[in-house]
C-alpha cells in the first residue's frame, strides 16, 4: 500500500472517531438535559403546590365567616319591636351560653368590655373588631371576652363565650356590622355576609 492511501485511511479513521466521540457527547448532552428536566418537573411541582396552598390560604384569610356554628336566626336587622328604643341593630344568633364565638374576619380590637364595651348597658359585653376595609363588627351579649383592646385578631379566632347578658331575653350572640366603631351606624349584617358569600 502506498504511503499516501495509508495517510489517507489514517486520516478517515481519525475523522470518524471524532464524529463517534461528539455523537457520545451530544448523546450524554441530550440525556443529562432530559435528566434535567426530569429532575425540574418534581420542583415545578412542589413549587406549583406551594403557590397554590399559599394562595387558598391568603382566600381563607380574606374570607368572611359566621361568627358562631350551629345557630339558629332569632331576632334580624331594622326588626320593630318594645325591647329595642328603634329597630333591632343587628342579626340575633341564638345559640347556648358557653358557645364559642369567632372572629368573623380579621381586624383589630378596639373594643372590649362591659356596659356593650361603651356602646352602653343593653349590649352587656361586648366586642367591636375594626378590619382592614372599613367595616367593623361588633358581638355582644357575651359571658366572657378572652381578647383585649388592640389584638389583631385572625378569621376564625376564638375570642368570646356567648351569653345573655344585657338587653336579652335569652342566650344568644347579637351581631353588628358598622361603619364606624359606635352604636348607630350598622348595617344588614345578613345582607354584608351574604356579599361576601357566607350563608347565613
Amino acid at each position: 500500500m502506498s504511503p499516501r492511501v495509508s495517510s489517507r485511511s489514517s486520516r478517515t479513521s481519525v475523522l470518524r472517531t471524532r464524529a463517534a466521540v461528539l455523537a457520545t457527547g451530544l448523546g450524554v448532552s441530550v440525556a443529562l438535559g432530559a435528566g434535567v428536566a426530569a429532575a425540574a418537573t418534581p420542583a415545578a411541582a412542589t413549587t406549583a403546590t406551594v403557590v397554590h396552598t399559599q394562595a387558598a390560604a391568603a382566600k381563607k384569610a380574606a374570607s368572611w365567616i359566621d361568627p358562631v356554628k350551629n345557630y339558629k336566626l332569632s331576632a334580624g336587622f331594622a326588626q320593630a319591636g318594645a325591647r329595642w328604643q328603634t329597630t333591632h341593630s343587628g342579626q340575633d344568633f341564638a345559640v347556648p351560653s358557653g358557645t364559642n364565638v369567632m372572629a368573623a374576619h380579621g381586624g383589630t380590637v378596639v373594643k372590649a368590655g362591659g356596659n356593650g364595651a361603651g356602646d352602653g348597658p343593653a349590649y352587656g359585653n361586648a366586642i367591636v373588631i375594626r378590619h382592614g376595609n372599613g367595616t367593623y363588627s361588633q358581638y355582644a351579649h357575651l359571658s366572657r371576652i378572652d381578647v383585649r383592646i388592640g389584638q389583631i385578631v385572625r378569621t376564625g379566632q376564638h375570642i368570646a363565650l356567648s351569653g345573655n347578658t344585657g338587653n336579652s331575653t335569652g342566650p344568644h350572640l347579637h351581631f353588628e356590622i358598622r361603619t364606624t366603631p359606635n352604636y348607630g351606624s350598622a348595617i344588614d349584617p345578613v345582607a354584608f355576609l351574604h356579599s361576601k358569600g357566607v350563608k347565613v
